[in-house]
């Protein structure tokens, strides 16, 4: 295995820690039975806009879907004062070069899928040249996916080489590592990967594409968390986390960082070390906090369907 982007030592990923899976699904359940007052419910919802990565990953993407994208990304609800942006909105490499014009300078990151995103069925340097394809067009990050083919072979080594040459094509922008949970099975499974993705070099590790079902789910994002955790204790590295896919309900996100507030603390608890990929997500936040600010509930019509 090689690693230019750590100087760390690389452990046997077959020796990673094996997942209680009863332990960790009633851990992850007891997050949602945690009481939020009031006074902290609008700053959480607040801070879930902040973390969304707006996305269209669609074959009929075109110009004018992803510039309106990027309006709303702007314009969440001109009505409601004091809003934050999103993170980022996350496009085709194709279309980088059309979103980072219509975002300007309002301070969102664009974010490109690449590496034959979603299956990741793609020789090697097909992989690199799509990423660096999408860096020299102006992505601030890239989301890649990993040889789950390969991985489910056991084929470690190759799979860690892999993001360590896909990290190294990102030059400055950063890197999610897309695990597809849902493809992998076992927490077991989910756990490997994470490690060899971080020790691979990523500055993320994300759980779907949002193409495969189950997407994210507060067990495996807890498995995750984990995994993110022990890594810091051992190297002293931040890694981020990226749950994608299924997380449509702004009650259920604010369980989701809750589980982050009590798995990695509160330095973790902002847009550059955490991120939600799930765009219909950011639609149920302004309702509720249209809600807590007006007594009623609007209309789902009140909000842009993108």
């Amino acid at each position: 295995m090689t690693n230019n982007n750590l100087s760390l030592s690389i452990p046997d990923f077959t020796l990673s820690p094996r997942i209680d899976q009863v332990g960790i699904e009633e851990r992850a359940k007891r997050f949602t039975t945690r009481s939020i007052k009031t006074s902290s419910k609008v700053s959480l919802l607040k801070l879930v806009l902040n973390m969304i990565d707006l996305t269209t990953l669609e074959g009929k993407d075109s110009e004018g879907k992803v510039k309106q994208l990027c309006y709303k990304a702007q314009h969440l609800h001109d009505s409601y004062p004091n809003l934050p942006t999103v993170a980022a909105v996350c496009v085709y490499p194709s279309m980088v070069k059309i979103a980072k014009k219509a975002l300007g300078n309002a301070g969102i990151n664009v974010a490109a899928v690449a590496t034959a995103f979603p299956s990741g069925q793609a020789p090697k340097d097909v992989k690199i040249r799509d990423t660096k394809f999408a860096v020299n067009e102006g992505a601030d990050e890239i989301d890649m996916v990993i040889s789950r083919g390969k991985f489910l072979e056991g084929d470690y080594n190759f799979v860690f080489d892999e993001i360590a040459e896909i990290k190294e094509a990102c030059g400055n922008a950063r890197l999610k590592v897309i695990l597809e949970t849902g493809e992998l099975v076992t927490y077991d499974k989910v756990r490997r990967a994470s490690d060899i993705a971080m020790y691979a070099g990523a500055d993320f590790i994300k759980t779907s594409t949002g193409k495969i079902q189950p997407a994210a789910t507060m067990p495996v994002t807890l498995v995750m968390l984990e995994a993110i955790r022990d890594f810091y204790y051992k190297t002293g590295k931040k890694i981020a986390m990226k749950p994608a896919g299924g997380i449509s309900k702004a009650k259920l996100a604010v369980h989701y960082l809750v589980m982050l507030q009590e798995t990695l603390g509160q330095s973790w608890m902002n847009n550059e070390w955490f991120r939600f990929g799930a765009s219909s997500l950011a639609n149920d936040v302004l309702m509720q906090l249209e809600k807590e600010r007006t007594g009623v509930y609007q209309s789902a019509n009140y909000f842009s369907i993108d």
